[in-house]
């Protein structure tokens, strides 16, 4: 089996046909001066040694070189063996409000933003766990669904924002219950599910969630996000600059406050475990910490093919031929003379 590492150079091939014309045209021009310079009948008398066979030939081992390390540099490889591996770890998905509540910047930069970059984090560390992400507001919806293509995950976590889910609310007892949907049921690994909220005017019976996780065997976390006092939410325009601080129907400041109660309720009739963030600590790193005790389990293998780097056997030929071409003169050879003169050159 065969594949280049870094396809990407191949493109570079697009430009030989460019390397050919300057080649021509610059044979062109050298004989529209040497035709300047003498009739084309005293060419033979004047430059008696002169050869146009070994210009083409030193030509042709430049642009055979040339492809020959564009070659090696996109860097073919070699399927040499093909190994079995088995997946072992635990089935987390995290679900992460995005509620506009999640813009205040009692956290900093911002609640959703720190709760993000928290989650990047934790995506960096794991090792084999399935990971899935599900954004809620007034509604839960699925981010992406439990993978280990951790850079995939990383991609699709950069593009949530609190446009993601346009109503209004927090739905922590829907996106309970997508979760535990959302969980694959054929296999019988150790599964948990990460809430990051500000707990806020939470929405959707709680109780009936937890019950359910219970029932599955499915342990809740929970992280807290903001301060329990209360703080504005901010408002911005377009260009990023903060005009002004939400308002409820009365003209009042609206206050957003943690509500850790109803996440420490959750949290301990769920088996889990209540956090709470702050500007300086990574409470997503203390509940991995928890999570890497439980016992992980096969959930599948996959074939992985085994690459070895060929490009060498393309750089050698092409040294090669760069040496030779550069000891190779213009000038008639013994070899050549012969084939010069049945060809009237």
């Amino acid at each position: 089996m065969l594949r280049f590492a870094h396809p990407e150079y191949l493109k570079i091939l697009y430009l030989l046909p460019l390397l050919i014309a300057v080649f021509w045209y610059s044979q062109y021009k050298r004989k529209q001066l040497l035709q300047k310079f003498a009739d084309t009948k005293m060419h033979p008398l004047l430059f008696p040694l002169k050869s146009k066979i070994k210009p083409l030939l030193k030509f042709v081992m430049v642009f055979l070189a040339v492809v020959l390390v564009v070659v090696a540099l996109a860097n073919p490889q070699v399927g040499s063996k093909i190994e079995e591996i088995k997946h072992v770890g635990i089935d987390v998905y995290i679900l992460l409000d995005v509620s506009q509540s999640m813009k205040a910047e009692d956290i900093k930069p911002s609640r959703l933003e720190k709760a993000k970059h928290d989650i990047a984090k934790l995506i960096q560390r794991l090792q084999g766990d399935r990971i899935g992400l599900i954004v809620f507001a007034g509604e839960a919806y699925v981010q992406f669904p439990l993978t280990t293509d951790y850079s995939a995950a990383n991609l699709f976590l950069n593009a949530v924002d609190y446009s993601s889910v346009p109503q209004p609310g927090t739905a922590i007892g829907p996106a309970i219950e997508l979760a535990l949907k959302s969980f694959k049921k054929d296999e019988e690994t150790k599964k948990a599910i990460v809430i990051i909220t500000d707990g806020e005017d939470h929405e959707g019976d709680l109780e009936k969630a937890i019950e359910h996780a219970n029932e599955k065997g499915v342990s809740i976390y929970a992280i807290g996000l903001g301060s329990p006092a209360g703080v504005p939410i901010p408002i911005y325009n377009r260009n990023g600059v903060r005009i002004g601080y939400k308002k409820d129907r009365n003209g009042k400041v609206v206050l957003t406050k943690l509500d850790e109660e109803t996440l420490q309720e959750i949290t301990s009739k769920a088996g889990g475990k209540y956090y709470r963030a702050t500007n300086t600590d990574d409470a997503l790193e203390s509940v991995y910490k928890d999570l890497s005790s439980y016992e992980g389990t096969e959930f599948g293998t996959s074939k992985i093919t085994d690459y070895e780097d060929r490009f060498y056997y393309l750089l050698l030929p092409a040294l090669l031929l760069i040496l030779i071409e550069f000891f190779i003169s213009e000038k008639k050879s013994k070899l050549l003379l012969r084939f010069d003169k049945e060809t009237n050159i």
